[in-house]
C-alpha cells in the first residue's frame, strides 16, 4: 500500500510541477556525467595518406544558442544572425597530425574560441579550406599543410543558405565562393494588412506529396526568401585575396566548375515557388557558363516538380541530376527518365544517361541507359565507369561496367541489397590530375572495402576485385576481438593500411597496419577513453528467432559487476522497426559485439548505470515477401519482434518479463505506441517525437508506398491514434517543438496525447522548446534523461509484480 500512495504522491507532484512551469531538471548524476563527457575527435585523411587533420568537436550547446533568431521557411532553417543554416554543428579547434612521422603539429592563425564549419582539402592537398562564424559574418580561411598556418582570406561575408558555400578550382590557388550581395539593401517589411487571401489552386492535375514542415506561406514569406537565400557568385584567390565577382546575384543551389576549371555548370531557383514543397523541388534553370560568368548554353529550365508520382521510385521528368564526368576535362552528363517518372508505367528501359562535351555546341550524346531507376555513376577513365541503378519494390540493384568510348556494357553485380551478407563492398577512389575522385584502378582490379556484415557481425574489409573474371581475392578483414575499419591505403604494393579499431573496452583510434611483415599495428592516435566509468559494463550481441523461425539479434547491456546469480533485472527495449521483402535478409546480423559503445544523446545504455539491463537495437523486421506488403502485417510481427527479444533475455536469465520497458524515437516512437496498445509485454513506454495518426500523412509514410486510399485498413490499424482507447500502460510522450521533420508534427503528440487523457489513460507529454527532430540543446537533453529516468523507475524499476 505504502508503494501505491508513493506513486500517487509522485504522479501528483508531477502534474502540479507541470502547472507551475517546470524548470529544466537534470538526471542522476552518472547519467548527466555521460552527457557531460569530453567529446572526441573527428578526423579527415588526405588522399595521400600522409596527413591527418585532427578537429575538436564541439559539446552540446546550450538552449541560449539554439534560441538565437531563426528563420523557418521554404524547408530551410536559416540564421538571421550570420545568413548560414541555423543549428550547426560546429568545429572548435583543429591540428595537423603526419600519419607517417606520427608527429603533432599544431595550427596557428585560428581566431579564439573559433566555430568551424564546411573543411575542404585542396585538389592537391596542400591546403585547407575552411568556415569560421564571426558574430554576425561568415568568414572564409585557408590552412596551409606545409606550415600548418591558418589565415583569413578575405572579409567577403559568406552566404551558406542554401548549398555549400565554397568550392576548389583545379589550380588549388582559386575558391568559387558564395557571398552575401553588397546590393542587398533592408530587410522587407512585414505587411501591416494583407492585401488580400492566400489562394492555392490545382486544375485536374495530380499533385501528390509528403507532409513537409517550414514551407512558405504567404507573399511575405516569399520575399524573406528570395532576401536571404539569394548570393553572388565570386572567385576569391587564396594567395593575394583579390575578390572577382561572377555574374549577378541569384538564387543559386549548385555552381560546380569543369574539372579543368573552364566551365561553371550554374543551377539557379526562380518563381513561380510553391507553398506545398520544399525549395529543393522549386522551378530551376541550368545553365553553362564560361569561367567569367557568360552563359554559353541554357540546359534545361525545369518546371516545379509537386506532381512527381507516388512511390519510392518515382523522379521528376525532363533532365535532371547534372554533373561533369569527373575523369574528363570538361564534359557534362545527366539522367532523363524514360517513364515519366512513374514506377507504375512498364517500360524497358527507366533511365538515360547523356553526355556534352566542350564547346557544347552539337547535340547531348546517349551514353547509357538502364532498366532500373539510375543510382548513380562512378567514373574511371574513358574506357571504365560503374553505373548503379535501383528498383524499391524489389529491393533490387545493379551494378554494370560501362565502356565510355565504345558504350559497351557488362553487368559487375546482380543482387537485393537487402542482402548485407553478401555486399560486395564499394571501390576506392583516388584524386586525379584535376583534383576530382576516380575509380582507383590497379591491373584491372578495383580495391573493395565494405562493413562485411555476416552471422558473427561486421567485420569490414579490403578485397581485390578483377574486372576480367569479376572475382574477389580478400586482402584482409578486421577479426575477433576488435572491430576494425580500413580509412586509408596507405601503400597497394605493401599492403600498408590506415585502419580505424576499437573494442568493447578500447575506444576507436587510428593505426597503421602492414599485412605482409604480420607485425603489430602502430598506433597513430591516442584518443582518451571518453567514459572510462562505463568500462565495465558488459556487453554482447544476441541471436535468436522469432516465433515464425525470422532469426533476429540485439545487443544486451548488463551492468558493472552485474551477475546473473542476482536474478533477472528491470529491463529496457529499445527499437527501430524495418521492412524486408525477404525473410532471410531479415534475419541478417547487423552491428558487431566488439564495437566500442559511443553514447549519444537518444541512447537508452545511459540506464546500465541505474541497474538496468538494456536490450539495444532489437530486430523487428517487418516483412512483405513477393507480393505482400510488409505493412499489412506490421501489428502481427511488431508484437512477435518484441516478444523474442523478451523471451531470449529472460531465457538466459537477466530480463524481468514482469519489469521491461520499451523506447524509441521518431519511427521508434510509433512502434512503442502500437506496442504499448497491441500487446501487454510493457509496463511503460517512452515514445519520442513520433507520429501516430497516419491520415494525417496521406500520400505515405515510412517504407509505406500506398496512399491512404488505397490501403484505408493499413493507415487505421497501424496508427496508435485509432487505437488510444485501448492503452492502459504508462506511456512518456517527448517533442520537440520545433521538429522539421516530414510527417512528426508536434501535433501528432499532441492529439495522441489529449486522446489517451480522453479515454482516461496514463500519459504525461513533454514539449522541449527550441528542439527539431533530433535534439542538441544541453538542458533539453538532460531534462529528456530526467524525465525518461523518473518514468522508468516509477513504472519499471518499482512496478508492482503481481
Amino acid at each position: 500500500m505504502k508503494k501505491y500512495l508513493s506513486l500517487l504522491v509522485w504522479w501528483i507532484g508531477l502534474q502540479l510541477v507541470a502547472q507551475d512551469n517546470l524548470t529544466y531538471q537534470t538526471p542522476p548524476k552518472a547519467i548527466a556525467d555521460l552527457i557531460n563527457a569530453p567529446t572526441t575527435p573527428r578526423v579527415s585523411i588526405d588522399t595521400k595518406g600522409n596527413w591527418m587533420l585532427i578537429m575538436q568537436t564541439a559539446s552540446y550547446p546550450g538552449i541560449a544558442e539554439l534560441a538565437e533568431p531563426e528563420l523557418r521557411i521554404a524547408g530551410l532553417r536559416i540564421n538571421l544572425r550570420n545568413n548560414g543554416p541555423s543549428r550547426m554543428s560546429y568545429l572548435t579547434g583543429l591540428s595537423l597530425k603526419n600519419i607517417r612521422t606520427g608527429k603533432d603539429v599544431p595550427v596557428t592563425g585560428l581566431p579564439q574560441n573559433p566555430l568551424i564549419s564546411n573543411v575542404s582539402w585542396s585538389p592537391d592537398d596542400s591546403q585547407i579550406a575552411f568556415c569560421v562564424t564571426e558574430g554576425e559574418n561568415i568568414q572564409l580561411y585557408v590552412l596551409d599543410v606545409a606550415t600548418a598556418a591558418a589565415h583569413k582570406v578575405t572579409t567577403t561575408r559568406i552566404n551558406s543558405v542554401l548549398t555549400t558555400p565554397f568550392i576548389w578550382l583545379s589550380d588549388n590557388t582559386h575558391l568559387l565562393v558564395l557571398s552575401v550581395p553588397d546590393t542587398r539593401g533592408a530587410l522587407p517589411e512585414a505587411p501591416k494588412v494583407p492585401s488580400g487571401p492566400i489562394v492555392q489552386e490545382n486544375l485536374g492535375k495530380k499533385a501528390p506529396s509528403r507532409t513537409y514542415q517550414d514551407l512558405l506561406k504567404s507573399p511575405y514569406d516569399e520575399a524573406l526568401f528570395d532576401y536571404y537565400a539569394t548570393a553572388q557568385l565570386n572567385r576569391i584567390n587564396v594567395k593575394t585575396a583579390a575578390v572577382e565577382k561572377l555574374g549577378k546575384p541569384a538564387l543559386i543551389q549548385n555552381y560546380q566548375p569543369s574539372p579543368d576549371g573552364k566551365y561553371i555548370l550554374f543551377q539557379t531557383y526562380h518563381k513561380p515557388y510553391s507553398y506545398l514543397v520544399t525549395v529543393r523541388l522549386f522551378p530551376h534553370k541550368i545553365e553553362l557558363l564560361d569561367s567569367k560568368a557568360n552563359l554559353v548554353k541554357q540546359l534545361a529550365d525545369v518546371p516545379l516538380a509537386d506532381n512527381i508520382p507516388i512511390g519510392f521510385s518515382a523522379t521528376r521528368t525532363g533532365q535532371r541530376e547534372h554533373s561533369w564526368r569527373s575523369d574528363a576535362p570538361a564534359t557534362l552528363y545527366w539522367i532523363e527518365a524514360q517513364d515519366n517518372g512513374d514506377p507504375k508505367n512498364d517500360v524497358p528501359v527507366r533511365d538515360k544517361v547523356f553526355t556534352l562535351s566542350a564547346p557544347f555546341t552539337g547535340n547531348a550524346d546517349e551514353l547509357a541507359s538502364t532498366k532500373l531507376r539510375f543510382d548513380g555513376i562512378r567514373w574511371g577513365n574513358e574506357n571504365l565507369a560503374l553505373v548503379s541503378e535501383s528498383w524499391w519494390s524489389t529491393r533490387k540493384e545493379i551494378t554494370t561496367i560501362l565502356n565510355p568510348k565504345t558504350k559497351a556494357t557488362t553487368v559487375l553485380f546482380d543482387r537485393s541489397y537487402e542482402d548485407t551478407y553478401n555486399n560486395p563492398g564499394s571501390p576506392q577512389l583516388t584524386k586525379n590530375q584535376y583534383g576530382r575522385y576516380v575509380l582507383e584502378i590497379v591491373d584491372n582490379n578495383l580495391i573493395m572495402t565494405g562493413q562485411g556484415a555476416s552471422p558473427e557481425g561486421d567485420r569490414p574489409f579490403v578485397d581485390l576485385l578483377s574486372l576480367s573474371t569479376k572475382k574477389s581475392t580478400r586482402l584482409w578483414r578486421s577479426a575477433a576481438p576488435y572491430y576494425e575499419v580500413p580509412v586509408a591505403i596507405l601503400d597497394l604494393k605493401k599492403q600498408v593500411l590506415l585502419t580505424r579499431r576499437e573494442s568493447l573496452t578500447e575506444n576507436p583510434n587510428y593505426f597503421i597496419r602492414n599485412l605482409k611483415a604480420r607485425i603489430a599495428p602502430i598506433a597513430v592516435t591516442q584518443f582518451a577513453h571518453p567514459y572510462p566509468q562505463m568500462k565495465d559494463v558488459q556487453k554482447q550481441l544476441l541471436k535468436y528467432k522469432r516465433a515464425d523461425g525470422v532469426e533476429l539479434s540485439a545487443t544486451l547491456y548488463l551492468p558493472a559487476g552485474y551477475k546473473k546469480e542476482e536474478g533477472p533485472l528491470p529491463t529496457l527495449m529499445e527499437a527501430y522497426p524495418t521492412e524486408f521483402k525477404s525473410k532471410d535478409a531479415a534475419g541478417q546480423v547487423t552491428g558487431s559485439p566488439y564495437q566500442f559503445t559511443y553514447i549519444y544523446w537518444g541512447s537508452p545504455v545511459f540506464w546500465a548505470t541505474q541497474g538496468y539491463a538494456i536490450m539495444e537495437n532489437a530486430s523487428i523486421p517487418i516483412v512483405g515477401e513477393g507480393t505482400k506488403e510488409p505493412n499489412d502485417t506490421y501489428i502481427e510481427q511488431l508484437v512477435a519482434g518484441a516478444k523474442g527479444a523478451i523471451d531470449e533475455g529472460v531465457r538466459l536469465g537477466v530480463v524481468d518479463a514482469k519489469r521491461v520497458g520499451v523506447m524509441g524515437h521518431s519511427y521508434g516512437a510509433f512502434m512503442t505506441a502500437n506496442l504499448l496498445s497491441h500487446s501487454n509485454l510493457f509496463k511503460a513506454g517512452i515514445a519520442r517525437s513520433g507520429a501516430y495518426n497516419r491520415t494525417l500523412t496521406p500520400f505515405g509514410f515510412q517504407a509505406e508506398e500506398r496512399t491512404y486510399w488505397q490501403a484505408p485498413d493499413v493507415y487505421f490499424n497501424m496508427s496508435p491514434f485509432s487505437s488510444a482507447d485501448k492503452i492502459k500502460t504508462p506511456i512518456l510522450l517527448i517533442h520537440g517543438e520545433a521538429d522539421n521533420n516530414p510527417g512528426t508534427f508536434p501535433i501528432q503528440s499532441e492529439r495522441y496525447y489529449n486522446a489517451i487523457k480522453g479515454h482516461g489513460g496514463t500519459a504525461r507529454y513533454v514539449v522541449l522548446p527550441y528542439e527539431s527532430h533530433g535534439y542538441r540543446g544541453k538542458e533539453s537533453i538532460l531534462h529528456m534523461l530526467w524525465e525518461m529516468d523518473k518514468w522508468l523507475d516509477t513504472y519499471v524499476k518499482k512496478a508492482a509484480v503481481n
